[in-house]
């Protein structure tokens, strides 16, 4: 989840694509210039462990633009295939 975040504050489209599941990876993705991401709380995990193959996160990542300051909040779906996690899909939750 962090290397995703990151990948968005460094606008690496690749990486995210690289690390979104097969199955549910879109054929490209157009990152917003006009966000600066600025913070990433990791608010609740579920499984994700060495022995574990699949994974959940929520958190609630922070961003300034245009129309101000916002938020994301998330609770994103992980799974792991051989050594590597991959992004599913995320549902989007009220900001806090």
């Amino acid at each position: 989840m962090r290397s995703r975040y990151t990948a968005f504050v460094v606008d690496d489209a690749e990486y995210l694509l690289e690390t979104w599941h097969r199955a549910k990876r879109p054929s490209q993705l157009v990152l917003d210039d006009e966000l600066t991401w600025r913070r990433l709380d990791v608010l609740a995990t579920q499984h994700g462990g060495p022995f574990d193959t699949t994974g959940m996160v929520e958190f609630e990542a922070f961003y300034r633009g245009p129309d101000g300051r916002g938020s994301l909040h998330e609770r994103s779906r992980f799974v792991k295939q051989g050594r590597d996690w991959f992004y599913v899909d995320g549902t989007a939750l009220p900001s806090s």
